[in-house]
């Protein structure tokens, strides 16, 4: 019997301290999901890019900033950029530049939680406000119609890309690059996946591959062949899902985030090609 008294102690420690592990994992997920970064390093000055600080307003519950960058001239569109879990603005703005220079202008924000945005930390449906009330500010401050916009977004920016344009179906062309089919599936991927039970714990759900067989806005995905975080497979899968136009590019040899540099020229001219074919031929 004292065999048997122990044996049960230390299953039921055991079990306490799972459960215990459970909960921090069901506390500690958007911690582990979300890396903002509040230092911001370089800006458009640095390039001779003209741009504009901007501030939005998120119904009293906060401030998005963002980098309003004005085409020079060129075809009519602008692009909000969304970027990924990690960094800010000034670590993304490599893609928002390369995204100017086909022409179009741009604007690309913080989420709450993010570099010079407000706070407080950000959640999925943060998230998806912060892209709504960015898309509100073009359309109230800078008069662009649905019909001008291309959202881009990339990694976890895709699936609030996603989110977005399944709210706005005018829009004139969506392009998702390195992004995922849900998070429940990232989950299952991860080494928590060994020991947790992540599907039934995760709050944060991003589940883009049961909204992208709504889409009705031209839709490009990107992907390297050799991303190591999001396999390109889901982008094979939402493209394979999604009901609207749509292209899919597979890049030999690139990763999560260097894409742009594996693919060199043709970056801007599968781009420049997506827009001919799907968004200036019906602007």
């Amino acid at each position: 019997m004292p065999i048997v008294k122990l044996l049960f102690g230390v299953l039921g420690i055991a079990g306490v301290i799972y459960l215990s592990l459970c909960s921090w994992l069901w506390f500690a997920q958007r911690r582990l999901m979300y890396l903002p970064c509040p230092a911001m390093g370089v800006t458009p000055d640095a390039f001779g890019v003209v741009y504009e600080d901007v501030w939005i307003p998120i119904d009293g519950a906060g401030l998005v900033h963002g980098w309003w960058l004005p085409a020079n001239s060129g075809n009519g569109l602008t692009i909000l950029y969304l970027h990924g879990n990690a960094g800010n603005v000034s670590s993304n703005l490599g893609k928002a530049l390369q995204l100017r220079s086909l022409g179009a202008s741009v604007l690309t924000i913080d989420y709450r939680g993010y570099g010079q945005s407000s706070g407080p930390f950000p959640t999925e449906q943060r998230l998806y406000e912060d892209a709504l009330a960015a898309w509100r500010f073009l359309q109230v401050e800078q008069g662009v119609m649905p019909q001008q916009l291309v959202v881009y977004g990339h990694s976890l920016g895709g699936a609030i890309g996603i989110e977005l344009a399944s709210h706005v179906p005018q829009l004139a062309g969506l392009v998702v690059e390195a992004s995922f089919t849900s998070m429940a599936d990232m989950a299952t991927l991860s080494q928590y996946n060994r020991w947790f039970p992540v599907r039934q714990l995760l709050t944060q759900r991003f589940e883009s591959i049961a909204k992208v067989n709504r889409l009705k806005v031209p839709t490009l995905y990107l992907h390297g062949l050799a991303d190591a975080s999001v396999p390109a497979a889901m982008s094979e899968a939402l493209y394979q899902a999604t009901s609207g136009p749509k292209s899919l590019w597979l890049v030999p040899d690139a990763d999560h985030n260097d894409l742009p540099d594996w693919a060199g020229d043709e970056f801007a001219q599968r781009l420049r090609q997506f827009l001919q074919d799907y968004v200036l031929v019906k602007h």
